[in-house]
């Protein structure tokens, strides 16, 4: 075969394999997203493990939702609510004063101190009443986070008061979380009204 045969071949395949390889187009790179969240719906964890916007470190209240218990809180069995007390068995005294809780804590401030002082110096002298101590939320935060924060304002004041010497069996606490408002108005002022203990006696 003459030379420039060979050479003819050699040059025709190289112009068909460069055809072949151009008409193989790349597949583009596929990648998994993730589905987002539906618009407008949050994402949220469990309350016990962050608190509300504000909160210290070492405030996070534990399991939420309400509870009632003679003595030491103690979450309801199974996770389902114990029957509150009916409004009738408890009762406001002029003697018996709430106190109040600043913005996500529930420790008793200084300057609640007298108060919860004087409110032990009233059962110890009667100690025929047994007492419902109310803890109480303002509104932000979640409803669940709520509850277990006034549940731990309830039992804050609770110790104060056996400390001071009143017998721990008298007493129950319950929490309301923001359900039972006492001022609507969306202040600080009105919110600091909410954040408070309350406490109802009944005679034993």
């Amino acid at each position: 075969m003459p030379p420039f045969r060979v050479i003819d071949i050699a040059a025709l395949s190289l112009v068909l394999v460069s055809l072949v390889a151009t008409g193989c187009a790349k597949r583009p790179a596929t990648a998994t997203a993730t589905t987002p969240a539906p618009s407008g719906q949050a994402v949220t964890s469990p309350p016990a493990g962050g608190p509300r916007a504000g909160a210290p470190s070492g405030t996070t209240p534990g399991a939420p939702g309400s509870s009632m218990t003679g003595g030491a809180p103690a979450p309801p069995a199974g996770g389902a609510p114990t029957t509150r007390p009916s409004p009738p068995e408890f009762v406001a005294v002029p003697e018996v004063k709430d106190i109040h809780f600043d913005f996500d804590k529930y420790d008793v401030r200084p300057g609640d101190a007298p108060i919860l002082d004087a409110n032990a110096r009233w059962m110890k002298a009667n100690p025929g009443y047994l007492v419902l101590i109310e803890g109480h939320a303002d509104e932000r935060g979640t409803n669940e986070y709520n509850l277990a924060l006034g549940e731990r304002r309830a039992k804050a004041a609770m110790n104060y008061l056996v400390a001071q010497g009143v017998q721990a069996a008298r007493f129950t606490i319950i929490s309301y979380g923001e359900e039972r408002p006492v001022c609507q108005e969306k202040t600080e002022a009105c919110w600091a009204r909410n954040r408070r203990a309350h406490f109802l006696v009944k005679p034993q």
